[in-house]
């Protein structure tokens, strides 16, 4: 799964909650299991984070841009496996198991990884595919943990503030990966401390895990509708493939950022990723109102503009302090539009159905990591052959099929 749609899974809120209904009382909401879980959040997005690198480790293995993305799309169908097995296993196993054994799944695919050599080979794919499997699993089952034990009134307010482990996440770990591997020529010695602290990272984050759900109970599970009766009933449209567009916008920072800067000469990158997530954070704050004021569809197409302007300023990329730019434009684009096109997706569904919903948003999401990572490789690689310069082409031809997405968006959204 992608690492910044996860990150987005956990600082999204509902955009409107029902009246307040009977409490849960379980203890303080800021009491010690909910730190044990934001600490463990923290560790786990700071680690999760320090795999934007992981272009640097297949390009050192002698891969290239299309290998990149290759590996990293077809990772995603552990995210899309884990993303239809989630509801099931969360009801039949209960969230504490499914997310301590996704979380020892995180570290040991990560200390795996030390055992590859050939980045064509079935093994890196295989373990790729069980770290995103992961990712989806940790998120998914640690909001559900948290959320069952809160006030329905109150649900929106704790889980934001969970939400913001992700941002510090996104600021430290990329900096941690500069550390590692922003330098020339990156050693065999640079990538396996990149992975084992990473490995140690979610370590902590599992002995947190268990710590927080140390004293949960599983809950009797119900019986469920089939899913794709209820998927025929409440499809939600059009706004699947905004889901989609989104999920080829965050490839670029997520995946491809390492390569972009090398073949700038650039090294680190920190500054965009402090950027991202110091605008990402700020916007999500400034508009958390918006949607009860304006509604979802203006939402969408800032967010969509956000992007297509993201990808056109990576053009004068030329110093590590120009990657502020994109990133600031990136940083709203995650911020107000995943929250947005989830919110309108998922709302389509009654509220008895509303978590299949948001599963549903964010599948399309993990579907456009799975083809739009390969698809970016290969236009590089194709562009480059074509002795255009392939970056610039790339964001380029990426920009304009956003905004024409915009365009599309909003005559339908009139019309309707």
């Amino acid at each position: 799964m992608s690492v910044s749609s996860e990150v987005s899974e956990l600082s999204a809120a509902p955009a409107r909650l029902p009246a307040p209904a009977r409490r849960r009382d379980e203890g303080p909401l800021y009491g010690r299991t909910f730190w044990l879980t934001y600490l463990g959040n923290t560790a786990f997005t700071i680690a999760m984070a320090l795999m934007y690198r992981y272009a640097d480790f297949v390009l050192y293995l002698g891969g290239t841009e299309w290998n990149v993305g290759l590996i990293v799309g077809l990772g995603m169908v552990g995210s899309l496996a884990m993303r239809l097995f989630q509801g099931y296993g969360i009801d039949h196993f209960g969230a504490r198991r499914v997310w301590l054994w996704s979380n020892t799944l995180f570290v040991l695919s990560l200390l795996a990884h030390l055992t590859v050599s050939d980045p064509r080979g079935p093994w890196i794919f295989v373990l790729r595919i069980l770290y995103a499997t992961s990712l989806a699993g940790v998120f998914g089952s640690s909001i559900t943990s948290i959320s069952r034990r809160l006030p329905l009134e109150r649900t929106a307010e704790v889980i934001g503030t969970l939400g913001t482990s992700g941002f510090i996440g996104m600021a430290v770990g990329p900096m941690l990966g500069d550390y590692f591997c922003g330098h020339e020529p990156i050693t065999r010695t640079d990538l396996v401390w990149m992975f084992t602290v990473a490995a140690a990272l979610g370590t902590i984050s599992l002995f947190c895990a268990e710590l927080a759900t140390r004293h949960d109970t599983r809950r009797p599970s119900h019986r469920r509708s089939p899913m794709l009766w209820v998927l025929k009933r409440y499809h939600p449209g059009g706004v699947m493939f905004l889901a989609v567009v989104l999920g080829f916008g965050l490839v670029i920072p997520t995946t491809f950022l390492p390569t972009f800067i090398e073949a700038r000469a650039i090294e680190n990158t920190g500054t965009f990723w402090v950027a991202y997530a110091g605008t990402a954070f700020m916007a999500r704050l400034a508009t958390r109102s918006f949607p009860q004021r304006y509604g979802v569809r203006p939402m969408i197409l800032i967010g969509l503009a956000s992007l297509a302007v993201s990808l056109l300023l990576y053009l004068p990329v030329r110093t590590q302090w120009a990657l502020v730019l994109p990133g600031v434009f990136a940083g709203i684009s995650h911020a107000v539009l995943f929250p947005s096109v989830t919110a309108q997706g998922a709302t389509s569904f009654p509220s008895r159905y509303r978590g299949m919903g948001t599963s549903v948003m964010l599948a399309m999401l993990d579907t456009g990591m799975f083809v739009g990572a390969p698809v970016v490789g290969r236009a590089v690689e194709v562009s480059q052959g074509a002795g255009l310069p392939p970056y610039t082409t790339t964001f380029v031809s990426l920009s304009i099929g956003v905004m024409l997405t915009g365009v599309c968006y909003a005559l339908f959204a009139r019309r309707r």
